[in-house]
């Protein structure tokens, strides 16, 4: 038995899981707890803070063996400094402080992509069965707050997950309507080029609902118009009071909005069509997963085959995407889960 230690380490929200390994049992979650990071200097007093519970609900004096946290950013050469929070991780010093012999940091999504191999069928829906190829490239493609990619390569008998910066290359418009949707961001950012995280993100869906508004596309809701008003009310404040993407979606899923309607679809076609771009540069035949917070939110609405249509409508290569496996990840906790498995590897 290994004692491992994951950890989900974002600007809002650090959830750490103790976690038992074992080469027949696999991993076993022993505890888990979450915290506001912005109540903490740094990482350490929550992990310090976590174990002396863990300690206590378990029984188990054990300090973890290994450690892997996932950070909301990039990862350099052993280190991460947080985009919303100002911590500065280095392994070496966590590992010293924490007395914990081995620890890794690893980008967010990059937990994603080790977690895949920590799901069951219960955490997927698949919107596609392709032709899966067991040694081919996986690919990770994620709408939440941005729009996270990456993509995993067989190495021996493991995979190797590499992040990207996918979700910041341009937004490629496909027909007149986002066409205008560029040029409104364009002149309303004051901005020389949009990337597609503009429009395939919980901001974009915003955004899609304010060009749409803006254009008189349709008349407004007057509960989605007064949550997407204190929203740009709000614009610079470190935290806000409303979530209109989270509106907007659940409003289209109960098809009680005909502008979010709208605005859901026009952001659905726009999420297929950019997975669809992935899948063409890396060819996934392992499989393509769609993570992030938003898919599963809206799940019937990327079911009804909107999503689907625009992956593969690719011209010439069409019938190269109708064989790729795509799934929608469910479990919310992929993150820790990858981790953890990381963790183990260690």
């Amino acid at each position: 038995m290994t004692l491992l230690l994951a950890g989900d380490i974002g600007g809002t929200k650090t959830i750490l899981r103790l976690v038992e390994s074992s080469n027949s049992l696999g991993l076993k979650t022993l505890y888990e707890e979450s915290y506001r990071s912005g109540d903490f200097p740094d990482l350490v007093p929550i992990v310090q803070k976590f174990l002396a519970a863990a300690n206590l609900s378990t029984g188990n004096t054990s300090t973890p063996e290994k450690a892997c946290f996932a950070i909301a950013g990039p990862v350099v050469q052993n280190t991460a400094k947080l985009t919303n929070l100002a911590w500065f991780l280095d392994t070496e010093r966590l590992a010293k402080q924490l007395n914990i012999p081995a620890i890794s940091l690893i980008n967010d999504f990059a937990a994603v992509g080790y977690g895949i191999f920590g799901l069951t069928t219960q955490d997927l829906v698949t919107l596609q069965v392709g032709k899966y190829q067991p040694d081919a490239p996986m690919a990770v493609i994620g709408a939440g707050t941005g729009l996270g990619q990456g993509f995993l390569i067989k190495q021996g008998n493991q995979y190797q997950v590499f992040p990207s910066e996918g979700g910041h290359a341009d937004f490629a418009p496909r027909n007149e309507l986002e066409f205008q949707l560029l040029k409104y961001l364009l002149a309303k950012y004051d901005i020389q080029r949009a990337s597609v995280e503009r429009v395939v993100s919980g901001l974009g869906i915003t955004s899609i609902y304010q060009f749409l508004r803006d254009r008189q596309i349709d008349t407004e809701n007057p509960e989605i118009a007064q949550t997407v008003r204190t929203w740009e009310q709000e614009a610079g404040k470190a935290e806000k009071t409303v979530d209109p993407g989270a509106a907007i979606g659940s409003a289209a899923l109960e098809k009680r909005d005909r502008l979010s309607e709208q605005t859901i679809q026009m952001f659905v076609e726009a999420y297929g069509a950019e997975a669809g771009n992935l899948a063409l540069k890396l060819l996934p035949y392992g499989g393509l997963y769609i993570a992030g917070g938003i898919a599963p939110k809206i799940l019937p609405l990327m079911q009804n085959g909107s999503f689907m249509l625009n992956f593969t409508q690719k011209g010439r290569m069409s019938s190269i995407l109708e064989e790729i496996p795509v799934h929608i990840i469910l479990n919310q906790q992929v993150g820790l889960i990858g981790a953890a498995l990381s963790a183990s590897r260690l």
